[in-house]
């Protein structure tokens, strides 16, 4: 029978935040139990952050591991786990670490949505490993199996809600009847959102996630850069009511799809029917829908974000690396051997809601109708029963809201046809327009 060999394992932490210092906890705290599982003794070695007595508030990090030397850290231990965050900075980091002869494990969306085919591509020269599995649904097992479970299947689309500030946000909207801004306060008082929450609410952070979705899912390199964005921000009371009078919700949501035209990412708010699976994930929680051909529809559901469920998948990485490493062998690399073309925005066709505020007389309607079938756009339905919040200070009578739901179309198409609306002497405001998921 082989000894085992009692050479600790020495694992890195760069960055003791929110998710570090919980990623620390649990190293630490579990550290006699992660070494049975492992079949080899796992210790943290070294703590790096920019501001060491930050960490002194955490007794689980032994005072002595902590530096402010980030790079010797990042090249003197066997797993780096990098929590920094940004893109500049952490690859400098997670390079000098593969080079040394690390292997990495990141929650960073970011930095995987700008420089992850370059990462990849380095750990598999290094023959090191490289897990991410935090960087998308926080939580959820959901990257490692669509890396490793799906890999024998042929993965079509995914599309879901990966960002629980947002999801939140518009979920108190909804079920309480509140304003984005008043909302949006709320969720920083409660620690859901930044005090500068513009990625979350823009969709960037989405963005991130959908990138490196499409990325693993279709084998081929996708960055942030291929991914169209569309935020929550212009969502407003109005919308949120229209929807709930059509039995619909609003959700902010990642979709990514390998089509005859390409591969495409977008991230944009749509409305569900409050039927489907979707339109009961609240709160922060995430859910992401993956469809294969052979397995079919599949859903992945759980805590999207907080400290302690990210640092559970991050440790999950450290526990399934450091197995890698006492076995002396590593795990399968990611295979981007396809280089498949990105599909024109042209290419992706869908209904659409739009939300028109007009002037209260008559041939309005079958004037807006005339510059929809002038564009070539088919309408399937129009609301007229719900009166907006606003009203506009040049005219003296009353402002309806007028809904117009379009059969499917590309969106460049459907922008010139509302363009085309708004130009017309009884239209005000700003038109709201929104996707339909069927």
């Amino acid at each position: 029978m082989a000894e085992l060999n009692e050479t600790p394992i020495r694992v890195g932490l760069l960055g003791a935040g929110t998710v570090g210092s919980q990623t620390a906890r649990l190293i630490v705290e579990q550290k006699d139990e992660l070494s049975a599982r492992i079949g080899r003794p796992i210790e943290l070695t070294g703590v790096a952050c920019l501001d060491p007595k930050e960490t002194e508030k955490f007794p689980w990090i032994d005072q002595s591991i902590v530096t402010t030397d980030t790079m010797s850290v990042a090249t003197n231990s066997d797993i780096v786990i990098e929590l920094i965050g940004g893109t500049t900075v952490a690859r400098k980091f997670v390079l000098a670490a593969i080079e040394s002869g690390a292997s990495v494990v990141t929650a960073n969306k970011a930095l995987l949505a700008k420089y992850g085919p370059e990462i990849y591509a380095a750990a598999e020269a290094k023959g090191v490993d490289i897990y991410f599995e935090a960087a998308v649904g926080g939580a959820i097992p959901f990257l490692r199996p669509l890396r490793e479970s799906l890999v024998g299947d042929k993965v079509t689309s995914m599309l879901g809600i990966v960002n629980g500030t947002t999801n939140y946000i518009l979920d108190e909207m909804t079920t309480k009847g509140l304003q984005f801004d008043d909302v949006l306060k709320d969720a920083q008082a409660k620690g859901y959102a930044e005090a500068d929450p513009t990625g979350d609410i823009e969709g960037y952070d989405a963005a991130n996630k959908a990138a490196i979705m499409a990325t693993l899912g279709f084998h081929t390199p996708v960055t942030i850069d291929d991914v169209s964005v569309e935020g929550i921000t212009k969502i407003t009371a109005d919308d949120i009511a229209a929807a709930t009078a059509e039995g619909k919700v609003i959700k902010l949501l990642a979709v990514v799809e390998n089509g005859e035209a390409g591969v495409s990412a977008r991230v944009y708010p749509a409305l569900i029917p409050e039927s489907h699976p979707l339109a009961s994930v609240h709160g922060s929680f995430n859910a992401i829908f993956v469809k294969a051909e052979a397995a079919d529809d599949l859903m992945f559901y759980g805590r999207g974000a907080g400290g302690a469920p990210t640092a559970s998948a991050v440790v999950g990485d450290v526990v399934t690396e450091a197995r890698h490493i006492a076995a002396g062998c590593t795990g399968p690399s990611i295979p981007l051997y396809k280089d498949l073309p990105k599909a024109p925005a042209s290419a992706s066709k869908a209904a659409f809601a739009v939300r028109f505020l007009i002037h209260d007389k008559p041939g309005v309607l079958a004037a807006i109708a005339a510059e929809f079938a002038k564009n070539g756009v088919s309408i399937n339905g129009v609301n007229q029963d719900l009166k907006p919040t606003m009203t506009d200070p040049g005219y003296d009578g009353e402002i309806q809201q007028l809904r117009v739901v379009t059969h499917l179309t590309d969106e460049e198409t459907l922008r010139a046809t509302v363009k085309a609306v708004q130009s017309l002497d009884f239209v005000t405001g700003e038109p709201s327009i929104l996707r339909v998921l069927d």
